[in-house]
């Protein structure tokens, strides 16, 4: 067999992942092209696009495989139905039809879908991998390891919601898991809620809102909403939930636990109590890796850890593990949610299925995430010509030196270079890069340029030679993929008298909290000193790096703040088209697409008409 390709649908993060001879060559999530945040369609564009890509038809594919069982997941509704019953009613009449229509018979509408892609696909090559099973194959095959533990955690693929095993060469097993309703994922959602942010996207902004408070109603969590035992399995009590009968997750009860109604939106402001109940709930998710973690290398003594599942997008949580559960590394999918089962699926079925052997390499084999659409400078050109856009061409020497000089000088840049990233963050590839000593630049970034929350914290990306200058962190492996946070060292934090403990009792004002310089880069430290690292070398093959060497000659630091390349409720730019027109739309003073430049002027965006080309 030579080409395999993975597909994740129909729950949220739709993407296709192609393999060649078990080499992971393509990924991309549909979002990507229709625009919609988190689609849950059927990646159809991602499919065309992979197959016009490497100029192949889809009956030279060997293999199709879906990074779930439809079945089981229905029988998991069913089954969840009728113990709730007759509560869960509503919540079944309104998804029954949906799952009769739509899913249950999800193999025949798979076939009808790819047969218009080649009208001679044969069903036979279709085949079905487990949802944990994608998400443990996601991380541990393209892992640098030969042996590793693996501990994948969501909200709920069929079953199961957290599982535990081993990998050994090309055989993965695994040893426990933990089953739906008992779920890390849907109890850190339900907090989500609870918090006026959107469930499957707004996790994020529980993690980054966590730090503002202080973890004081993390006993009240324990003793009443999740019940944790020493190694770290847990039982959720459903009598404060309503994911499973009903069209909420939680009710009444969880609300009169904490004296406190459901935020009404997120344009409501915070309390005091909004930061101390994210702070809590924090904790609590991390005391549970932190003991699964433990108990695993208890169990394996191995020294590697391999991580997947929404939760391990939580990056605090991910550092607390490295620090103290006895692994000495841990490695982490970059597109550790749904979007990764696609990968997984297609490499569950190389290795697992085919008896193939894993692929050995020193670093891993996600090629730095850039698995996706790129475009040519003859492509821009003609994009920019064709639309007659202003623009500058300049090699790469003086590209790089002209954007550090930029950057220091306190401009914003919209950066489209090379691979489109795979996976929910951009790492130097589709990106928005400012200066990180800059004063304003965390709240300006925030409120013209993205457009989100103000207490929303910035990364950075650096040179990993810069690395331990700044941070103290005990390896420099895997911190490619921001998937882990460090303090920045005490010789460039900066304390106020009154800036922390005064706060903590009153913590009211929030924009008291952001205007407080915290270090020598303070865009990209937040409130606890903590930030979201990257680090990039010359194996990453990336102009970022060259940038980021100019920018340290000029300022004696090889920092820069990095952010993805979009604005609230927009996916990721994937087009010309949508590099400009983001560019358009906020205070982004410089567009770079590989060679070419453009300076902000005035632009009538209503009467832009993209001549948009296809990427390489």
């Amino acid at each position: 067999m030579k080409y395999i390709l993975g597909i994740s649908a129909y729950y949220h993060d739709s993407a296709a992942a192609l393999l060649e001879n078990g080499n992971i060559v393509c990924a991309i999530q549909e979002e990507r092209f229709t625009r919609k945040k988190h689609d849950n369609s059927f990646p159809e564009n991602s499919i065309k696009y992979i197959l016009e890509k490497f100029q192949i038809s889809l009956s030279n594919i060997d293999a199709v495989v879906f990074y779930e069982k439809p079945f089981l997941k229905f029988e998991r509704l069913l089954e969840t139905y009728i113990s709730t019953s007759p509560k869960g009613f509503k919540s079944f009449s309104k998804s029954m039809p949906i799952w009769i229509h739509e899913k249950l018979f999800q193999k025949y509408n798979i076939i009808k879908i790819l047969k218009q892609f080649d009208e001679n696909f044969s069903e036979e090559k279709i085949y079905f991998s487990e949802h944990h099973l994608s998400h443990a194959a996601s991380t541990y095959y393209p892992s640098p390891y030969s042996e590793a533990a693996i501990l994948t955690l969501d909200g709920v693929g069929e079953w199961a919601t957290t599982i535990c095993g081993i990998g050994k060469n090309n055989k993965i097993e695994i040893s426990n898991e933990i089953d739906f309703p008992h779920s890390l994922g849907l109890l850190y959602s339900a907090f989500t809620y609870y918090l006026g942010f959107k469930v499957n996207s707004g996790e994020y902004k529980l993690m980054g809102l966590a730090p503002y408070g202080e973890p004081i109603y993390s006993n009240l969590i324990k003793d009443n909403l999740v019940d944790i035992k020493e190694d770290g399995t847990f039982r959720l009590n459903m009598n404060y939930f309503d994911f499973m009968s009903g069209l909420k997750m939680i009710n009444d009860k969880f609300e009169k636990l904490f004296n406190l109604p459901t935020r009404a939106s997120e344009n409501t402001n915070f309390t005091k109590k909004h930061l101390d109940i994210a702070s809590s709930i924090q904790n609590v998710l991390e005391e549970i890796v932190v003991k699964l973690s433990k108990d695993l290398f208890t169990k394996y003594k191995v020294n590697n850890l391999c991580l997947a599942g929404g939760v391990a997008l939580n990056c605090v949580a991910n550092t607390r593990i490295l620090n103290e559960s006895g692994f000495k590394n841990v490695w982490i999918q970059p597109a550790a949610g749904d979007a990764g089962g696609s990968l997984g699926a297609a490499l569950a079925f190389w290795h697992k299925h085919l008896n193939k052997p894993k692929i050995e390499s020193k670093s891993d084999l996600m090629n730095h995430s850039l698995l996706g659409p790129s475009f040519s400078n003859k492509q821009i050109e003609n994009f920019f010509t064709s639309n007659k856009i202003d623009n500058r061409y300049l090699e790469t020497d003086a590209l790089v030196d002209y954007v550090a000089e930029r950057i220091k000088e306190g401009k914003i840049i919209g950066w489209f270079q090379g691979k489109m990233e795979f996976g929910p963050r951009a790492l130097g590839s589709r990106s928005i890069l400012a200066d990180p000593r800059d004063t304003s630049m965390q709240k300006k970034l925030n409120m013209k340029v993205k457009y989100r929350e103000s207490f929303r914290p910035f990364a950075p990306i650096m040179l990993e030679e810069d690395f331990n200058k700044f941070y103290d962190f005990p390896t420099t492996k895997g911190l490619n993929y921001m998937t882990f946070v460090s303090k920045i060292k005490k010789d460039y934090q900066i304390h106020k008298n009154n800036s922390d403990e005064n706060l903590k009792n009153n913590s009211e004002d929030l924009l008291m909290r952001l205007s407080d310089i915290r270090s020598d880069l303070p865009a990209i430290t937040h409130l606890d000193y903590s930030s979201r690292i990257q680090v990039v070398n010359e194996n990453s093959k990336q102009t970022i790096f060259d940038l980021l060497h100019s920018f340290k000659k000029k300022t004696g630091f090889g920092v820069l703040i990095n952010t993805s390349f979009n604005v609230r409720g927009e996916p990721i730019v994937n087009s010309l088209e949508d590099a400009y027109k983001c560019f358009l739309a906020t205070e982004i003073d410089i567009l770079v697409c590989e060679n070419f430049v453009i300076e902000k002027k005035e632009h009538n965006q209503e009467k832009f008409e993209s001549k948009n080309y296809d990427p390489d």
